[in-house]
């Protein structure tokens, strides 16, 4: 169902998304993406380079914070703009759990023009993995 306009406040929370991500995932996203950096799948690797274990890749860190907005406003293409900064990598340890990563949002602005901007927070091991993370979404008019 499409998000409309008059649906929506500033301040209002979005339903909260939690996303289990495995080393399955990982290869899965390696070949879907073209990025085989072995990071994000070899651990003897990654830890030689000084990360703790194998990570996510951004990217599909981001995207999992794009589903958190696109799902709550009913429409992919709803997202005008989006944007975040990487400030920590996902972890995922190769246990067959992985990792979880928690995201939410705010509707931090109702606009005019008939967008919302939405900040997005997402979390995974506790810590913030994305800083600065909005998107600005156009949602159905009345």
């Amino acid at each position: 169902m499409t998000l409309r306009m008059s649906e929506v406040a500033k301040g209002d929370q979005l339903p909260t998304l939690e996303v289990p991500v495995t080393r399955d995932d990982l290869v899965r996203y390696a070949g879907a993406s073209g990025d085989f950096n072995p990071i994000h799948w070899n651990q003897r690797f990654a830890t030689e380079v000084g990360l703790p274990d194998v990570i996510a890749h951004g990217m599909l860190t981001m995207a999992l914070a794009g589903r958190l907005v696109s799902q709550w406003a009913g429409d992919p293409g709803a997202v005008a703009k989006y944007s975040v900064r990487f400030s920590r990598p996902v972890v995922v340890p190769d246990d067959g759990e992985g990792a979880l990563v928690e995201l939410s949002g705010k509707v931090a602005a109702k606009n005019d023009d008939g967008t919302v901007k939405v900040n997005i927070t997402a979390r995974s091991a506790e810590q913030g993995v994305l800083s600065g993370a909005s998107a600005i979404v156009k949602l159905a008019q009345d």
